[in-house]
């Protein structure tokens, strides 16, 4: 299994699977989640009003339409609010889901990006130690994944992840 970081733009990867940093509403939104919409096209957005949206932690599969990607699968993040709200299962709970779907779909290759660390506010250290703790315990049991990319947006970010997966 090949798992690494790179800084990129996550909509112009050709893997099986793109995991979008998504909102509860599923109708797009800034960042990542925003710039997946656009990649993906209209119809990405006509997918999402018909599943009705997704709670906090959870994870939706729709196809990845003008992506280079089959699917999308839509991970609701947590805000982050001091910690005490239950985020860190929260946010481990949108690994774990991602990993289940790909594991169901027979994905071998999917790529990640940093959930919930921008407006979101979940603190960049602690979510990447949630997502590569989560990703090793969980890839032990899906045999179908043979590459995992956290796709990393800003330096920082790419510095935490790859000092994680050494």
């Amino acid at each position: 299994m090949d798992i690494e970081a790179i800084k990129g733009d996550i909509t112009r990867l050709k893997v099986d699977a793109i995991v979008n940093a998504a909102n509860s509403r599923l109708l797009g939104g800034g960042g990542v989640d925003g710039a997946i919409h656009r990649a993906a096209g209209p119809e990405l957005l006509e997918a999402c009003r018909t599943i009705g949206g997704c709670p906090t932690g959870e994870v939706r599969v729709t196809s990845g339409f003008m992506l280079p990607a089959s699917y999308l699968f839509h991970a609701v993040g947590p805000v982050w609010r001091g910690g005490e709200s239950g985020e860190q299962e929260l946010l481990a709970s949108c690994y774990i889901q991602a990993l289940a779907e790909a594991q169901r779909l027979n994905i071998k290759s999917i790529a990640f990006p940093c959930i919930s660390t921008g407006v979101y506010g979940f603190p960049k250290k602690l979510a990447a130690e949630i997502a590569v703790s989560v990703v090793r315990k969980k890839l032990s049991s899906n045999t179908s994944l043979k590459q995992l990319i956290f796709v990393c947006f800003e330096d920082e970010d790419l510095r935490l992840y790859r000092a994680l997966l050494q």
